[in-house]
């Protein structure tokens, strides 16, 4: 447990940080919706100039992979370092309706419960640890992690959350993240950006058919790509500006694959492989590839790593930055792990495993179509197209997943020499001792997490797996003073080992600014102030109670 004295909003450095007068900063340029169809990855369709020169600079990963094909349930994967199926955080989403479901069918969500995520009581978002240790964490701006986040988490997290607005010499850790290329940057309302390339110079998937739609939708992607390329060059621009490029460790990546049709909220390498980019401020590695797996789940506890803070062991994740960077010894080790369940109100039930170049998947229900009548998605105008394959047909065997009407149990795709991932070779004879170990470290998977996607109705897991036996969503208990405490201070306590407490104090009994973490140490907290204790535990209603210091 780190411990922390917090006086009157000034930080103490701990023990590690004292022996490093300057600790790294870090921080993290996050995409949407976009696959490795970048520079750095040998797709030259639009120029990348600042993500080439960041690679050159940097470490590019081959093998990083999303733990689910769309954004809540990666990013509450991100947040915690642990896999959603384990926290209940796998379906999409858990408690906020879509709209566009809603206008579409009014009863959708009828049997769907509104719910929050449950980690183990252990479990943090990360961003505490590194506050809880003297960094100023700010985040600009998308949360989305299936549960209202602590206060614990960020010292800002808005639009206009930077890095910027820390204490002198205070080590940051930032996340900025680009919305232009999310999906919905495709749909016809939506602002286009220049065009970087002419549709018809397009080379289209052989998975697609060819029609001014797609053509269209393409064109936009790539379109949206160029221009996030120059966010990144601003952002790069801004810490070398403030002279913070030296000391900084840049991680760019990306929240799934691209938000095109067969992409995005689908289990293959289009809608789970991502780029991630590090570059080191002393150029390490610089110009090098790694072929390590990596998963989401690594990202937290490598952001911990790097500030010197090593992960608890028990999370999902494996650092693989940083003083504390280790492999696995188990199923985790060279495979990454991903789950597909309820997108909005449509739902399929898939869990995939890759280990960089083959991929073993497996359909729990293979009475659906792939391409789920999913609202959102149907704003792209080339959805039409691929529906229209399914009752038409093709020709084509690479449009052979758009014209089904139901799945195979499992599949195997060699995502080498089939990078499109439309060859299955589930009955390959020369695979089958490979099928054979991968569908075992799957199972082991499901087995180890406790798959709470199969805990179905959701109504059944809320009441049996998040919220018993009710099904209510329990408050937090309250944080109560620390007895014994010497005068002049403030001790606090919850019961609730899974509570992360924070607090703000007040002269004047007005609150304002960020909330501080606290770390079991004692608060200064003279006569007549104030102080305001938060305790929430992830996925529980928090609790906010005001008490005032008067000691005679």
């Amino acid at each position: 447990m780190l411990v922390l004295v917090c006086l009157m909003g000034v930080f103490v450095a701990t023990p590690a940080q004292a022996e490093d007068a300057k600790p790294l900063n870090i921080v993290w340029l996050s995409v949407e919706d976009m696959s490795p169809w970048i520079g750095p990855y040998g797709d030259n369709t639009v120029p990348t100039p600042n993500l080439d020169k960041l690679a050159a600079q940097g470490v590019t990963y081959d093998n990083a992979f999303a733990t689910s094909p769309v954004c809540a349930p990666a990013r509450s994967s991100i947040i915690t370092g642990m896999f959603a199926t384990r926290i209940g955080t796998m379906q999409m989403r858990n408690g906020n309706p879509s709209s566009a479901a809603v206008k579409k069918n009014p009863d959708a969500y009828k049997d769907i419960p509104g719910y929050e995520g449950l980690p183990p009581a252990w479990v943090r978002c990360f961003p505490e640890h590194l506050r809880a240790a003297g960094y100023y964490c700010t985040n600009n701006s998308k949360q989305d992690y299936q549960f209202k986040a602590p206060k614990t988490v960020w010292d800002e997290s808005s639009n206009k959350a930077t890095w910027k607005n820390r204490q002198d010499g205070q080590p940051f850790f930032a996340i900025f993240n680009h919305t232009g290329t999310h999906e919905s940057k495709g749909f016809p309302k939506a602002k286009r950006n220049p065009p970087a390339m002419k549709p018809s110079a397009l080379k289209i998937p052989p998975i697609y058919p060819d029609t001014p739609a797609v053509r269209d939708a393409m064109a936009r992607t790539y379109n949206n790509i160029a221009a996030m390329d120059k966010w990144v060059g601003q952002k790069i621009k801004e810490l070398e500006d403030a002279g913070e490029l030296d000391n900084t460790v840049i991680v760019y990546w990306s929240d799934h694959g691209v938000g095109l049709p067969r992409g995005k909220r689908s289990c293959f390498d289009t809608g789970l492989r991502v780029p991630v980019i590090v570059r080191y401020p002393d150029g390490k590695d610089a110009g090098t590839r790694s072929d390590r797996v990596i998963s989401f789940v690594d990202l937290g506890p490598s952001a911990l790593s790097l500030a010197g803070i090593k992960p608890d062991e028990r999370l999902d994740g494996t650092p693989f930055l940083g003083e504390h960077a280790t492999e696995r010894d188990d199923y985790r080790n060279g495979y990454a792990y991903a789950n597909a369940d309820r997108f909005d109100a449509e739902r399929e039930q898939t869990r995939s495993i890759s280990d960089g170049r083959y991929r073993y998947t497996r359909n729990y229900m293979t009475d659906v179509p792939y391409l789920l009548p999913v609202a959102y998605r149907e704003q792209i105008p080339m959805t039409y197209d691929l529906y229209k394959l399914r009752e038409t047909g093709s020709d084509d065997p690479a449009h052979w997943q758009f014209v089904a009407k139901e799945r195979p149990a499992e599949e195997f795709y060699d995502s080498q020499a089939d990078p499109w991932e439309y060859k299955n070779l589930i009955d390959a004879p020369e695979h089958q001792e490979r099928i054979k170990a991968m569908r075992g470290k799957l199972e082991a998977w499901i087995k180890d997490t406790g798959d709470l996607g199969f805990v179905l109705p959701e109504t059944k897991l809320v009441k049996e797996h998040i919220w018993p036996k009710e099904g209510k969503q329990p408050t937090t208990p309250a944080a109560v003073e620390t007895p014994g405490r010497p005068k002049g201070t403030f001790g606090l306590h919850c019961e609730d080992p899974g509570a992360s407490i924070s607090f703000r104090i007040s002269k004047t009994g007005k609150f304002s600014g960020p909330w501080r973490v606290y770390t079991n140490g004692l608060i200064n907290l003279p006569e007549g102030h104030s102080i305001q204790v938060q305790t929430h535990r992830i996925g529980h209603k928090p609790t906010i109670v005001v008490k005032k210091l008067n000691d005679k």
